[in-house]
């Protein structure tokens, strides 16, 4: 049956569709399916991206060593379920990776997988996401159904419905009773909001949103008069009373249809909070952030400089531990300032023993790292044209540095003078590691001319000469018991 084009095809255009929605929604994304569509039939691996190689050890146990127990647990759980009913199943504990499960008598188990990207804000939309690929999956492979690969589409932009029915399912969960808010109609709000201008200015304050019974329970500074409140899809309107809440604790409060007024009191449990923080913003559920949203569309990204890659030098580095954690804690604070307000930066981390001679501005004496009053004076430095030179021994030698250097090969001209010095002079001096905070908030590690989080294995969806699933015999073939 697996080998049956149509079925494969079914299955690869789920993956698909899978793969650029979870790519667009967070940063690029790998996506695997192991399954069996009968009880009696194999357990298949479909892994086009290797996104399972480096957890062969769990998954041989669970799914060859115990293949038999597992479909025999999977049929008590199917007993007297309807046949299209959709039961989740136990998620794996595999780190770095966030997994759905199910079983149905429609089909039989299924487990999907994708990564869990370190600046997540939270888990729980990709997770529904998947639930959804499932769902699809589910429907879909009995009938061969590939028509014009509607369920791939559906997946590609799913982004604002995982988040609504993740929110969903929580206020259902809290509430005893049926809630008036409709999530996605809202979700849309959000986004119009933050994409309008008001005097060329992008949009800053606080807007919630809950239920008309909650809004009796609100400590009001003022209301609206009932006749006036403007309906939330008055993108204008809101976005100008946006105005009298920015830069204070004050929140516009809704009811999902309309402005009802001001308040400076907490946001309601389960409320539907839209943070706007000019070119960007957060969603939250009450205290939970839950995404973030910027260019018009929902992210997963918690927007937080991503530093695992600098981490992991300087602990491979001769530095005693010590002097590498209050290194490592001085450029995160850095690098974390320069991103919140928005500029770009360069530092350049000297591990030489006799420090390198840059042409700058050279400080006398340099500055001590170990005084934490000099943090604030390096942010500032930071803002001037050039690097901050900083070196082993704790110390800011000098700043708005110049960086030069020989041509490479790893150069990329999209990407700005600033980048490009720091990959040549880096190319032509090993013992260093360079940060290049961008304006527009990517941070690139360089070492030896190379930017060291810019590869990774990530391979496109894959249209055409589509793999064949894998049988979890053939797949563990060579693996070590």
């Amino acid at each position: 049956m697996t080998n049956n084009i149509d079925k494969n095809l079914c299955i690869s255009n789920i993956f698909n569709g899978l793969v650029e929605g979870l790519s667009k929604f967070s940063s690029q994304s790998k996506v695997a399916l192991i399954y069996a569509s009968t009880p009696d039939s194999d357990i298949f691996v479909y892994d086009p991206q290797n996104i399972l190689k480096e957890h062969e050890s769990i998954l041989k146990e669970e799914y060859y060593e115990n293949r038999r127990k597992l479909k025999k647990d999977i049929k008590k759980s199917l007993a007297n379920q309807p046949k299209d009913y959709l039961v989740p199943t136990n998620k794996l504990n595999l780190a770095g990776l966030i997994n759905y499960g199910a079983v149905s008598e429609s089909f039989f188990y299924q487990m999907w997988f994708t990564n869990h990207h370190p600046d997540m804000c939270s888990i729980r939309p990709t997770e529904k996401w998947l639930e959804h690929a499932a769902c699809l999956l589910s429907t879909d492979y009995p009938l061969g159904r590939i028509t014009i690969g509607t369920s791939g589409y559906i997946l590609k932009n799913y982004s604002l419905q995982a988040i609504a029915d993740y929110i969903v399912d929580q206020r259902n969960c809290f509430f005893d009773y049926d809630s008036r808010l409709l999530i996605p109609p809202i979700l849309n709000t959000v986004l119009n909001i933050s994409k309008a201008r008001e005097e060329g200015a992008s949009p800053l304050g606080q807007i919630f949103f809950t239920d008309p019974d909650k809004i009796l329970k609100i400590n009001f500074i003022t209301k609206i008069q009932r006749h006036q409140r403007p309906s939330v899809n008055n993108t204008k309107h809101v976005r100008k009373l946006l105005t009298a809440v920015e830069n204070s604790n004050r929140k516009l409060v809704s009811d999902g249809s309309t402005i009802i007024g001001v308040t400076d009191s907490p946001v309601p449990d389960y409320a539907i909070l839209a943070e706007y923080l000019g070119d960007h913003g957060f969603l939250k559920l009450g205290e939970e952030k839950i995404s973030s949203f910027f260019a018009g569309n929902f992210h997963s990204t918690n927007r937080e400089a991503k530093l695992v890659e600098l981490e992991e030098l300087l602990l491979d580095s001769k530095l005693e531990s010590e002097t590498t954690t209050l290194l490592f804690q001085f450029i995160s604070e850095i690098v974390h300032n320069s991103v919140k307000n928005g500029h770009g930066c360069t530092l350049v981390i000297d591990l030489n023993k006799e420090h390198l001679s840059m042409t700058g501005h050279i400080l006398d004496p340099p500055l001590n790292l170990n005084d934490s009053a000099h943090t604030d004076l390096a942010s500032s430095l930071t803002k001037i044209d050039g690097a901050l030179h900083i070196t082993s021994d704790l110390f800011i030698k000098g700043f708005g540095c110049l960086l030069d250097g020989k041509a490479t090969n790893w150069e990329n001209n999209a990407r700005g003078a600033r980048y490009n010095s720091a990959i040549r002079f880096s190319s032509e001096h090993k013992d260093t590691i360079i940060v290049v905070v961008s304006s527009d908030r990517p941070v690139s590690i360089i070492y030896c001319g190379l930017e060291i989080n810019a590869f990774s294995a990530w391979e496109p969806p894959i249209y055409g000469n589509f793999p064949k699933p894998v049988p979890i015999t053939k797949y563990f073939n060579g693996v070590k018991s």
